[in-house]
């Protein structure tokens, strides 16, 4: 079964950018849709983006549009999570999480129960 391994968390200024990875080294990726999700302290798990499984289905939430672009690298079997201009409110444990596998594996943003798999998590501080 996937175990996915978050990476990429860090503490960085307003207006910074970081990349988030999302790998497992056992399991190809191809046939899984992908979440990223983020819990931030005193909050509820919110969904951020999710991609499909041959990419070509993004979705994001309104907090990040414009801001996060979601991509996948099959050959490497990496999922990466870019965000720029990052705000204090970004600020959360950002998970990976799986959904699948099947063929054209369409994402959903934010369902958490639609996802089966779950990485540890990667911390992100955004502060000045």
């Amino acid at each position: 079964q996937l175990q996915l391994v978050e990476s990429g968390g860090d503490l960085v200024q307003p207006g910074e950018s970081l990349r988030l990875s999302c790998a497992d080294s056992g399991f190809t990726l191809d046939y899984y849709a992908i979440g990223w999700f983020r819990r931030a302290p005193g909050k509820e798990r919110e969904g951020v983006s999710c991609i499909s499984s041959e990419g070509g289905n993004t979705n994001y939430a309104d907090s990040v549009q414009e801001r996060f672009t979601i991509s996948r690298d099959n050959a490497k079997n990496m999922v990466y999570l870019q965000m720029n201009s990052l705000k204090p409110e970004d600020t959360g444990v950002y998970y990976c999480a799986a959904d699948g596998p099947g063929l054209f594996r369409l994402c959903v943003l934010g369902e958490v129960g639609a996802y089966d798999y779950w990485g540890q998590g990667t911390q992100v501080t955004v502060s000045s």
